[in-house]
């Protein structure tokens, strides 16, 4: 018998219940779209209608097979979905986790210092912009949109100077990069130093009109510097950035083993330009029957 609801309290606490519900299937949608699990999830569906068939038309056999077959589907959903599962339970600890923020964090933003510390070795420009509570959709817009995950080596690429888009801002949100090539606005303020270019005063800029955090790496001196509320750091070591970052975003970031340049000698620096991602490709040689070296000038 259906229960009839004879109160506004009740009623309230059913209609919960239906949203609790109906969000918790969308986020399992959600999680599952585009994985291996959601084609099985159609075929596991199709075998409970068709059991579900089976128990209004009382097909006999098949109903035996059901009810001794079921309590063991439990346990061969959890081995099939395993994987999903595991996925889906990181998620909501993620979700849940206020404080301190997570570890995954923590490395994405290590992988700006290590960014930062590699641009100021090569002499790379670089200007990347973390959003904060201020959305900057506008910006990300003005940009090419990309929503990968933050890493040390696709910021490497993204700056490359060959590369197509390392021209402009990247944006970062949270643990994702999500546009490279951003126009930023102009910092107009007179009093800023007239040794500052067009890339740090697009940082202090972006920081002057919303609350977000700007690391600007110079072109042509290495230095690191971070913008904030429109003022700016300059000549930073890569632990100073480190430390900054930590304190703005209010998440502790675990120190680990920085690269460096110091104390090499000329081989050692050869082998190290060799073995950089910023380091251009070296043009290919012919390799075909009879072909003649270039002569050099």
């Amino acid at each position: 018998m259906t229960p009839v609801i004879t109160s506004w309290s009740q009623g309230a606490w059913v209609a919960l219940d239906i949203l609790l519900v109906a969000l918790l299937i969308y986020q399992v949608l959600v999680i599952i779209r585009g994985t291996r699990a959601a084609p099985m999830l159609v075929g596991l569906v199709v075998v409970a209608i068709t059991f579900y068939l089976a128990r209004i038309g009382e097909l006999t056999t098949l109903n035996w097979v059901v009810s001794h077959v079921l309590p063991y589907l439990v346990f061969a959903l959890i081995v099939v979905f395993q994987s999903e599962i595991r996925h889906v339970l990181a998620d909501v600890g993620r979700r849940l986790t206020f404080l301190g923020g997570s570890s995954a964090e923590s490395d994405s933003y290590d992988d700006i210092v290590l960014a930062a510390n590699l641009f100021s070795q090569h002499q790379t420009g670089a200007l990347i912009v973390i959003e904060r509570e201020i959305g900057l959709r506008t910006h990300i817009e003005s940009g090419v949109p990309l929503d990968a995950r933050l890493s040390y080596d696709l910021l490497a690429t993204i700056f490359r100077p060959s590369a197509p888009l390392h021209d402009g801002a990247v944006i970062v949100q949270k643990d994702r990069i999500a546009a490279a090539a951003c126009f930023l606005p102009l910092s107009m303020n007179p009093l800023l130093s007239t040794q500052l270019g067009t890339r740090h005063r697009a940082g202090i800029g972006i920081t002057e009109e919303t609350d977000a955090i700007a690391v600007i790496c110079s072109e042509e001196t290495g230095a690191i510097s971070l913008a904030i509320e429109g003022a700016i750091e300059r000549d930073l070591t890569v632990e100073q950035l480190r430390e900054r970052l930590g304190s703005e975003l209010r998440r502790y970031l675990a120190p680990v083993t920085l690269p460096t340049s110091i104390g090499l000698n000329h081989s050692d620096e050869l082998a190290a330009t060799l073995d950089s991602p910023l380091r251009e490709p070296a043009p290919q040689r012919s390799t075909q029957p009879g072909s003649e070296p270039e002569p050099r000038p």
